[in-house]
């Protein structure tokens, strides 16, 4: 079985990636950046979410030597003009503090009308390989942010994030509703098919 290495150290990620990676029906065995402890964090200097995603995913295979997946995904809120964005995992100023950094962006956003409080949640896949190939597929997933955090599921902002169509925060879908309509899910899916060219070739 080939090995694809996932290009994060974010266990809830690993997970989420685990899962609809195989729901794609991708044969692989996953290992991610949590088994190679000595390769270092990759500083995120990209100004977009393809150009983080590609750089994360090409520091893992020049570790690794194997052929790598990354993302690099947030939430843009129309009334920030599209913030936090690409600083999305450190918008309270230290990286990976979900409920700083969602309490920071409620807070920004308290006296933001209903009808203003248009969102989305952006993700940016990346496979590259030894070889040199790249290839980067987006998705997007439209919503509102919510007053107040709900749900005990998810990470991030899921809490306070409806999807368009939703009463729900996305942190009160189960796994596998997520997973369907998620930015994360539309763009590893996309991704996947590349996944499994290069994986057969």
């Amino acid at each position: 079985m080939t090995r694809l290495v996932l290009a994060t150290r974010n266990a809830h990620k690993v997970e989420e990636l685990r899962r609809i990676l195989g729901a794609a029906g991708l044969d692989v065995e996953l290992v991610s950046a949590l088994d190679f402890p000595d390769v270092p964090d990759v500083a995120e200097i990209g100004a977009t979410f393809a150009e983080n995603a590609l750089l994360k995913a090409r520091a893992l295979v020049g570790a690794t030597g194997l052929p790598a997946v990354a993302d690099d995904s947030g939430i843009a809120v129309d009334a920030l003009n599209g913030m936090p964005g690409i600083f999305s995992a450190r918008w309270a100023g230290r990286h990976g503090d979900d409920a700083a950094n969602l309490a920071l962006l409620l807070a920004q956003t308290a006296d933001v009308p209903d009808e203003r409080r248009g969102a989305a949640f952006v993700c940016a896949a990346a496979l590259v390989t030894p070889a040199g190939e790249e290839r980067v597929v987006e998705g997007v997933l439209r919503g509102t942010l919510a007053r107040e955090g709900r749900g005990a599921g998810g990470f991030g902002y899921d809490p306070a994030f409806v999807p368009e169509g939703e009463v729900r925060t996305t942190a009160e879908l189960d796994p596998a509703e997520k997973d369907a309509m998620s930015h994360r899910g539309r763009a590893f899916r996309g991704l996947a098919p590349h996944v499994a060219a290069v994986l057969a070739g």
